[in-house]
């Protein structure tokens, strides 16, 4: 059994980040635009922020309400994108809200949640997909040939790994709202590796996983005012690879998008 210790990952990984901007001579400038954000939305937003101030990244954040539209979204991420070096539209948005529409604004040179990944491996990954890709470097988790099942179709999460994974030579299955219970549970049963996306905590159960199983949790969702995963803890006593929640990807992801957004002032 190997528990994931994220903050000690991010931590090299920050070190490294802070290193390579101190040596360019150039802190980049990062922006955030969110609406309406929830309770996991603003402590990522808290972390970000404390994180970027002890790397010298100066972030300029604007905050909108609900009754936001989203052609006020876009103007802002058009104006943001003037004025920095990179880009974050911080999900999830309202449902009245055009996400696609938004997201699209974005320019790519800004981009540093990699919304347009298509599976390929490249300098610039999307966050969640890089802090996975990582811990599995660092376990020797291998993917090609492997049954992944993924739960949730996100931007952030599951729709980026599910095209990471089939590069990489998985079959892959992704579990959504709309899957059966007990279809879902028997997709679990056999998987070698689960990508947790889907923000419900508890969704996964020690009996839905065999021995020996990789779980990547990257859920957040609120329970009792505490963060928490979608999978049961309980699963870390059966797991050859397990990350908690919270310390475990999420601090690799908001590592990671800072050296994306350092990675994206150098080429600027």
């Amino acid at each position: 059994m190997s528990i994931v210790d994220g903050k000690a990952i991010a931590t090299e990984i920050r070190e490294e980040v802070a290193r390579e901007i101190e040596s360019s001579g150039q802190a980049p400038r990062l922006g955030i635009v969110a609406c309406a954000p929830n309770f996991e939305t603003v402590r990522y937003l808290e972390l970000k922020e404390k994180i970027a101030s002890t790397l010298g990244v100066t972030v300029d954040r604007v905050m909108l309400d609900g009754t936001a539209t989203t052609k006020e979204l876009v103007e802002v991420v058009k104006e943001l994108a003037l004025r920095t070096d990179g880009l974050v539209v911080q999900l999830p948005l309202p449902t009245h809200i055009d996400r696609e529409v938004v997201l699209a604004a974005v320019p790519p040179a800004r981009d540093v949640d990699v919304f347009a990944y298509a599976g390929e491996v490249t300098e610039v990954l999307p966050p969640v997909v890089g802090a996975i890709a990582e811990i599995a470097k660092r376990t020797g988790v291998t993917w090609s040939g492997a049954s992944v099942v993924i739960f949730g179709s996100g931007k952030l999460v599951g729709e980026p790994m599910a095209a990471f994974a089939r590069v990489a030579g998985s079959t892959v299955t992704v579990v959504t709202k709309d899957t059966e219970p007990a279809v879902a549970h028997s997709l679990s049963q056999t998987a070698d590796i689960i990508v947790l996306g889907a923000g419900k905590a508890g969704l996964l159960t020690k009996d839905m996983v065999k021995p020996g199983v990789v779980v990547f949790d990257a859920g957040a969702s609120e329970d009792g005012g505490v963060l928490v995963g979608d999978a049961d803890p309980e699963i870390a006593e059966i797991a050859s690879v397990f990350t908690p929640v919270p310390g475990g990807i999420g601090p690799i992801t908001i590592a990671l998008l800072f050296r994306n957004l350092l990675k994206l002032s150098l080429r600027q």
